[in-house]
């Protein structure tokens, strides 16, 4: 394997570094297979990046060494990576964040070890209104993914009878994530997180044995917590199809409706962990699970 090439990616000239070191060496992922792995998935990969701010989760010296998060977009970036200023009260003025909008911005970040990809809920020129709500339901041991499971169906549940469609997907951690798309123009954070801790607290009404919505950390061995605040200006949540850092190269997987109902009726945790091959091979079969996502337009109703 060559160690470094430059390429030509849509026009633009991009200089691959360092192509054989190994950033999770545990399973002998290179940087060539991130880099190769984010080519890959772009085409469905892009759209949920697009016009968002992101912040960048570095590790230049693979999974287990040190990372860092970035939310300045570094000044070494090619000419052609764009950026977006969104306003940071802690900082008194602009932060200029990494816009992915192209295949060479992608694979730009593949390059710089960002091997995870972490988004705003709202597009950058709109900071302040999501275009979906989301959950992160994050289990808290001896808890696994098959009780987020469990706490995923009665929430879509809990949705369907307010008349709105959820979205679920693997964290590509430990738990998952529930998305519910919004996509109407004028929704602020100040209508979707009180709306999302309602429900979170609905939900930890009824199963107060097995989820909670309190982070205190005293309150979460053997639960799940759903963790409404994600719903807010200043907070990311990891992007699906995105790679994340853990000892294999996981990836935040969306899941069908049925996927979630089997795992949970057989109890077999094994199939909601996907590894690249497995996700390309999923899109390649199913599509985008993740595209209403994107355009389903869903007022939020009034909770009584």
């Amino acid at each position: 394997m060559a160690k470094s090439a430059t390429v030509d990616v849509d026009g633009h000239s991009l200089k691959l570094t360092n192509l054989d070191k190994v950033l999770y060496p545990r399973a002998g992922f290179t940087k060539a297979h991130v880099i190769d792995y984010y080519r890959a998935i772009a085409p469905v990969l892009l759209p949920h990046l697009a016009d968002r701010a992101l912040t960048l989760k570095r590790y230049p010296n693979g999974v287990e060494g040190a990372f860092f998060y970035e939310k300045e977009s570094p000044a070494h970036r090619p000419d052609f990576v764009r950026t977006a200023p969104v306003w940071s009260e802690g900082r008194g003025g602009d932060i200029h964040y990494t816009v992915v909008d192209s295949l060479a911005t992608l694979l730009w970040l593949a390059n710089i070890a960002d091997l995870e990809l972490h988004t705003f809920l709202a597009r950058a020129e709109s900071p302040l209104e999501p275009t979906c709500m989301v959950y992160d339901l994050d289990p808290g041991a001896p808890a696994d993914v098959l009780d987020c499971c469990d706490v995923a169906l009665r929430l879509r549940g809990f949705f369907r009878d307010l008349g709105l469609e959820c979205y679920p997907k693997t964290s590509g951690s430990k738990g998952m994530q529930l998305y519910v798309p919004l996509n109407v123009p004028g929704l602020t954070f100040d209508d979707t997180k009180p709306f999302a801790r309602a429900v979170g607290e609905l939900v930890e009404q009824e199963m107060p044995a097995r989820v909670t919505t309190n982070m205190a950390k005293a309150e979460r061995p053997g639960k799940v917590l759903i963790d409404w605040s994600q719903n807010d200006d200043h907070k990311t949540t990891v992007c699906v199809y995105s790679l994340r850092a853990k000892e294999q190269p996981t990836v935040s997987t969306p899941l069908t409706w049925h996927e979630v109902e089997e795992a949970s009726e057989r109890r077999d945790a094994a199939k909601l962990r996907f590894l690249p091959a497995d996700v390309l091979k999923r899109v390649a079969g199913l599509g985008d699970l993740f595209a209403d996502v994107l355009t389903l337009e869903q007022p939020l109703p009034a909770l009584v």
